[in-house]
């Protein structure tokens, strides 16, 4: 069976122009004035239609073929993917959210989140090639010199050559600051890099002319521990005076890893033999550098699980009407079948409506997220800027971890819609589950994005970000008819308030004894998140007739009878601490 997929647009348009009104915005935003609607449309309309005929039909071959490591350190990717992304590069996609002055199109993120989402939708592989060129460039655009930037950031949006992240290490994962690559300074001013990364996606392929890998390494007097890493430009090949590539440069692909999932994505094993680089920013600055590029690729991340989810929740949907199994709750729908669809069951109806329910608010999330990170680098308004700046900082966690984890859980439920089909990898199910089961991974484990957001981002800021979002929260509740989700959301924010003072007490005399509450205290807040979008999504549905606002309507009840009461849950084990874990022996595990 080959996986089906229809760009959910009118889903997207919802979100974008009657949620957020994205247009106003943008015209209130002088660095924005260049966005319209109509060109938005084109680019929806066109994202859709080459996601659909050309990444879609490569997914379940991509996955089947795998990238080859061809040795000498060379690596194929599957049958199709070159082509494909000829096309991508030269429809003008890899500079879609780029610097106009370096020939990106300065289009906002609100705009090419969605485009993220139907590349992930369609070939969670594929899109990973182009993303980390994007996280690329604005690493390189954040911290470059002038010189960098003409160098690079034309060749990358232009998509003849390609970026990677280089940190990981096999001993060094989250802690990087126990990274063993050395950068020696030679006496032109560049370094010779050498050590070895592991876990590179994108590290070798045959994709693009060039791989531009940004690497983190310690210079001879680099201070101690994180703060002592630096961040360089490495090509795979060097670059002469005229911009033409020159010689190969001192790095190779050792092996490409084998994996459960994302098998057509190149995730290789980087050796640095004195290889050239070049510093970017600052001595001893890298990790704050290489953090504009994790934060923009967490949120992708969150992108990854949506995409994951609608393509699980459509073929579910599909199955589910064809199925037939068994009678229909409450009565025979089908005289002239020995059985009824199993969309009639309602336990199966449960899975579906788990699964739209999270793409749904998450969708809206990720559009709230997008807009606050495009109020933080368009906006003329310091205020503005600051003020969602921060929001960005406390909400990122949020917007790589709970949407991962909600995702997986969705395309779980799915692929159970299918029974023992399922199971069968002819039927594509199997491929999504293994495919966005890593993003609940990589780019930062979910356990410790929970950590950052409970430790950085609320009790070291002594809840004041968290204060301020609840208060907004509310006062967009304050607005809402009587309702249900209205009282469970003012309850929510109640609880996540009460939650929250209590964590900064207990981490005030132990900081430690907060650790084994953070996810929990995480899904805590990202219910409460998705509540506050079911509130404006029933909000901008007010005084709209139609089957397509009063199904928003209905599932917003859904959510709120049916998904909400987990966030008071969560709260309750997140106040129970950390003793119950810690109560065992080392030796108990084994």
């Amino acid at each position: 069976m080959t996986l089906s997929y229809a760009a959910p647009l009118d889903e997207m348009r919802f979100v974008l122009n009657d949620i957020f009104d994205a247009p106003t915005f943008w015209q209130n935003t002088p660095a924005l004035s260049h966005v319209d609607s109509q060109t938005v449309e084109m680019i929806l309309d066109e994202m859709a239609k080459f996601a659909t005929s050309t990444l879609l039909p490569l997914n379940q071959l991509g996955d089947e073929e795998g990238a080859i490591y061809l040795g000498d350190g060379k690596v194929a990717t599957p049958k199709g993917f070159r082509e494909a992304f000829k096309l991508y590069a030269d429809a003008g996609w890899m500079g879609l959210g780029g610097d106009p002055n370096f020939g990106g199109q300065g289009m906002p993120k609100m705009v090419s989140m969605l485009t993220e989402e139907m590349l992930f939708a369609t070939n969670q592989s594929f899109a990973l090639y182009p993303n980390l060129t994007v996280g690329t460039t604005l690493c390189l655009l954040a911290s470059g010199s002038d010189e960098q930037k003409a160098q690079y950031l034309p060749k990358l949006y232009s998509g003849q050559w390609s970026g990677t992240m280089c940190l990981t290490e096999s001993h060094a994962g989250t802690d990087l600051g126990i990274i063993k690559t050395k950068a020696i300074p030679n006496a032109d001013g560049s370094y010779a890099i050498s050590g070895t990364k592991i876990f590179i996606s994108a590290g070798e392929h045959d994709l693009t002319d060039n791989i531009i890998h940004l690497v983190l390494a310690k210079t001879p007097n680099a201070k101690t521990g994180s703060k002592g890493i630096s961040l360089f430009i490495v090509p795979k090949f060097l670059i002469n005076a005229d911009g033409t590539l020159g010689q190969r440069n001192g790095v190779t692909a050792g092996s490409i890893e084998h994996k459960m999932g994302i098998k057509a994505s190149a995730t290789c094993v980087m050796n640095f033999d004195n290889a050239i680089g070049y510093m970017v920013g600052e001595e001893n600055t890298g990790l704050a550098s290489m953090f504009v590029m994790m934060n923009y690729e967490r949120v992708t991340m969150g992108l990854q699980g949506l995409g994951a989810s609608v393509l699980a929740y459509q073929n579910a949907c599909a199955y589910a009407h064809n199925r037939l199994q068994g009678r229909a709750d409450g009565g025979i729908k089908n005289t002239e079948q020995p059985a009824d669809p199993i969309i009639h069951h309602a336990d199966v109806r449960r899975m579906l409506l788990n699964a739209k329910a999270n793409s749904v608010a998450s969708r809206t999330f990720a559009m709230y997220v997008a807009r606050e990170l495009d109020t933080a680098k368009f906006s003329d308004d310091d205020n503005a800027k600051k003020t969602a700046s921060a929001k960005v900082a406390l909400l990122t966690p949020i917007a790589k971890a709970f949407l991962t984890d909600m995702a997986f859980g969705a395309t779980i439920d799915c692929q159970q819609v299918f029974g023992g089909h399922g199971y069968i990898r002819e039927w594509g199910m199997e491929q999504i589950v293994r495919d966005v089961r890593i993003s609940q991974i990589y780019e930062g484990t979910n356990g410790i994005q929970a950590l950052d957001l409970l430790g950085r981002k609320v009790v070291k800021d002594n809840g004041r970000a968290m204060s301020a979002f609840i208060d907004e929260i509310k006062a967009s509740v304050s607005t809402l008819p009587d309702s249900p989700l209205k009282s469970e959301t003012l309850r929510a924010c109640d609880t996540v308030t009460d939650l929250t003072a209590e964590l900064i007490k207990v981490a005030t005399a132990d900081p430690n004894a907060i650790n084994g509450s953070a996810v929990d205290y995480l899904h805590t807040v990202g219910y409460l998140c998705y509540a506050y979008m079911y509130v404006l999504t029933v909000k901008a549905c007010a005084d709209k007739d139609g089957d397509f606002y009063a199904d928003k309507v209905r599932l917003a009840d859904y959510f709120t009878a049916r998904i909400l009461p987990r966030l008071h849950a969560h709260a309750v084990m997140a106040k129970n601490g950390t003793d119950s874990i810690m109560a065992f022996d080392k030796t108990f595990f084994g």
